[in-house]
């Protein structure tokens, strides 16, 4: 196992395939400006690595990110919050990514798995935009993708209310394409796998 940065480790599961794991179990991954800025520098060196044909992003087997950094936030000045670095690694990634999602992905863990190419959870996963009950607006894409993935009405309601949803009524909804009972990240390798299998140039 690697680390590009305590917050951000990185794996090689697989022939071709890396793993990119959120690992702040203490703060139960919430993203922090460390893991954004260990994001955008790993994603930009696998999208150059040539032996990298397909990525997997996870968190632990209980939660893949539960957010921003709240209390990072409480403490930007200013000038911290206009120089705010944003995730854009993943988006910008010309690799295909799937996300592994066990438990919950919520605020900017629920941007993060829509910044990938295939979303998969395990039946215990919470999907969410919570940013409303505190006053914020999802600030990584969440007002763009989710329309894009679920529909405006189901956007809507999650975006107004902050309510999260099952792991089943986001399979519903067209966010995820597959639950998986237990751990999904043995699947998401095995379809990395099969991607990275594939022509690269397709």
């Amino acid at each position: 196992m690697g680390k590009v940065m305590p917050e951000v480790l990185l794996e090689h599961p697989a022939p071709h395939v890396a793993l990119v794991r959120i690992h702040r179990p203490e703060a139960r991954n919430a993203l922090n400006g460390e893991v954004r800025r260990g994001m955008n520098t790993l994603f930009a060196q696998l999208a150059a690595d040539p032996e990298v044909r397909s990525i997997v992003l996870a968190g632990s087997d209980t939660v893949f990110a539960a957010g921003a950094d709240l209390k990072e936030r409480a403490a930007m000045d200013v000038v911290g919050a206009m120089n705010f670095e944003p995730t854009r690694g993943i988006a910008n990634c010309p690799k295909p990514v799937i996300a592994a999602v066990n438990g919950y992905a919520l605020g900017g863990g629920c941007e993060y798995a829509m910044q990938c190419d295939i979303i998969l959870a395990n039946d215990k996963a919470k999907f969410g935009q919570p940013e409303i009950k505190l006053g914020l607006v999802p600030g990584a894409g969440g007002t763009q993708r989710l329309p894009r993935a679920i529909g405006k009405y189901n956007a809507m309601w999650m975006l107004l209310t902050g309510n999260f949803v099952s792991a089943q009524d986001a399979l519903r909804m067209g966010l995820v394409c597959e639950v998986i009972e237990g751990n999904c990240e043995p699947r998401a390798i095995e379809l990395a796998k099969q991607i990275a299998e594939l022509p690269p140039l397709a």
